[in-house]
């Protein structure tokens, strides 16, 4: 091998090695800044890993906001209509926040509380997230799943 295919040989696969490192980071700081949606059921259920900051998706359930009145701290309750998860948020709520509407909270579970530290609400009154709805319809599919091991007769 010719000095001058030696070092064209060391170039390309130094440059190689460096997309290969470079495509290894993204890979991971993608993976780390993941968000997964969940929906009360399945929080319920202890699909979300402990620690983990996620993002919480249903409708706040009527005559449940509760507002401090020496601070900007809300109480309300997300549903999917099977099951209940209590939200603590700080902070001033979008203008379409209300009861009986869609959102989604990111945040982290503080024992059996959801703390959220951004609130998003739905634009309007036809439009639900897409995965709200897939988690809602996930949820009513495995409320109905008849039990397993009973007899038909």
């Amino acid at each position: 091998m010719t000095p001058t295919r030696k070092r064209r040989l060391i170039v390309v696969s130094l440059v190689l090695a460096a997309v290969a490192v470079a495509a290894a980071l993204i890979v991971v700081t993608l993976g780390q800044n993941t968000n997964y949606l969940f929906s009360p059921s399945e929080v319920a259920a202890g699909h979300v890993p402990a620690g983990a900051t996620f993002r919480l998706g249903g409708v706040v359930l009527e005559k449940s906001m509760h507002r401090a009145g020496d601070s900007l701290k809300v109480d309300f309750v997300v549903t999917d209509r099977f099951k209940e998860m209590p939200v603590e948020y700080t902070g001033i709520l979008p203008d379409l926040f209300r009861e009986g509407q869609s959102i989604i909270a990111t945040g982290k579970l503080d024992g059996s509380r959801f703390v959220a530290t951004q609130v998003l609400a739905k634009h309007d009154e036809t439009y639900m997230p897409r995965e709200v709805r897939d988690a809602i319809e996930k949820a009513k599919a495995a409320e109905t799943k008849p039990a397993s091991g009973s007899a038909a007769q």
